[in-house]
């Protein structure tokens, strides 16, 4: 049976520059770095001889649930991988959305910092989320991350 869900996890090509940017920009808080290369995470990843850095990062104040984190930044050492084509109609492509409290000021926060947004802030017209706000923008790697302000009677923080 399904019980929570532990973390989401991306691959990243450089897990210094990739932590500065979640804590930095965005604000996670940074748990705990590790480098794994041992039997264990090669049988886990299905690489022989594989050598990870990772980062365990949270959302600030959130009371730990049955995980110490949110967000988990991989950086493989050890097979290097290549970036795939990152267009989010691919299949397998993915996204996280972060629920924020002033969209506006945010956006114009990152875009000053040099993040890449795919548009300014959008109102969100119709469906459950009508009267927030929402945008897609790209971390370092391309990886997509979306802001949700939530509209006003949605917003729990």
């Amino acid at each position: 049976m399904l019980h929570a869900v532990w973390h989401f996890s991306f691959t990243v090509s450089d897990l210094d520059r990739t932590v500065d940017f979640y804590t930095r920009l965005l604000g996670f808080e940074l748990i705990h770095t590790q480098e794994q290369s041992n039997e264990y995470t090669s049988r886990l990843v299905g690489y022989p001889d594989a050598h990870l850095r990772i980062a365990q990062l949270a959302v600030p104040g959130r009371p730990p649930g049955l995980s110490t984190h949110d967000l988990e930044l991989v950086q493989y050492i050890n097979p290097r991988g290549t970036r795939q084509d990152p267009g989010i109609a691919n299949p397998g492509a993915a996204h996280l959305a972060l629920a924020v409290d002033d969209i506006h000021a945010l956006h114009e926060r990152l875009t000053a910092a040099g993040v890449r947004f795919f548009s300014p802030p959008n109102a969100i017209t119709a469906g459950v989320n009508e009267g927030g706000w929402t945008c897609y923008f790209e971390d370092p790697d391309r990886i997509v991350l979306e802001l949700v302000q939530p509209p006003a009677h949605r917003f729990a923080g």
